[in-house]
């Protein structure tokens, strides 16, 4: 059985990687989704499930903005470019999870009324309920697909070295683990 980077990334320099490209994004999405979820039936004097919904949304953009940084041109980019995804299985699951940074960082951006400044509460609610509902679909696309072994699409660790130059091949054969 292999593991798609999406995994072994979340598994390496244990447990940091698991809260800084899970827990924290996830906890602060997660936040937003239940406070909308609560908003039409929070006390709208109070506003705390807005206040919370908003700074967490914030948070949660300025998180997954940092995360795409960092993976776009250290992960992203050395797979694609040396073709070193484990099969269309680990494409989907690295290229959802950086796709899902998206309407996180444009939630951030609509909470401190960057964009749509000028549109009405309600359209402002339905764009957040969107780019929530557009976060979900592709964190959970990133999360199954992170999860499936890529060897039933076809991966093996022979396969996908016998492809690229021999110290490549040779780097494969001793697993170097960092503890």
């Amino acid at each position: 059985m292999y593991s798609t980077h999406y995994m072994d990334l979340l598994m390496q320099n244990s447990p940091w990687n698991l809260i800084y490209f899970m827990a924290i994004p996830v906890v602060l999405a997660e936040t937003v989704a239940i406070t909308e979820l609560l908003l039409p039936y929070a006390d709208k004097r109070s506003n705390i499930v807005k206040k919370i919904n908003r700074v967490c949304g914030v948070l949660g953009g300025i998180a997954f903005a940092i995360i795409a940084i960092y993976f776009i041109p250290n992960i992203v980019v050395p797979l694609a470019s040396n073709g070193e995804f484990r099969t269309w299985v680990d494409a989907v699951a690295i290229g959802s999870y950086v796709i899902a940074a998206v309407p996180m960082i444009l939630l951030a951006l609509l909470n401190v009324r960057v964009l749509w400044r000028k549109a009405s509460e309600l359209h402002r609610s339905l764009a957040r309920i969107l780019l929530l509902a557009a976060f979900l679909v592709f964190s959970h696309i990133a999360m199954i697909f992170g999860m499936v072994d890529p060897g039933i699409a076809g991966y093996s660790p022979d396969k996908a070295t016998s492809a690229v130059s021999a110290p490549a091949v040779e780097m494969d054969h001793h697993h170097h683990h960092h503890h």
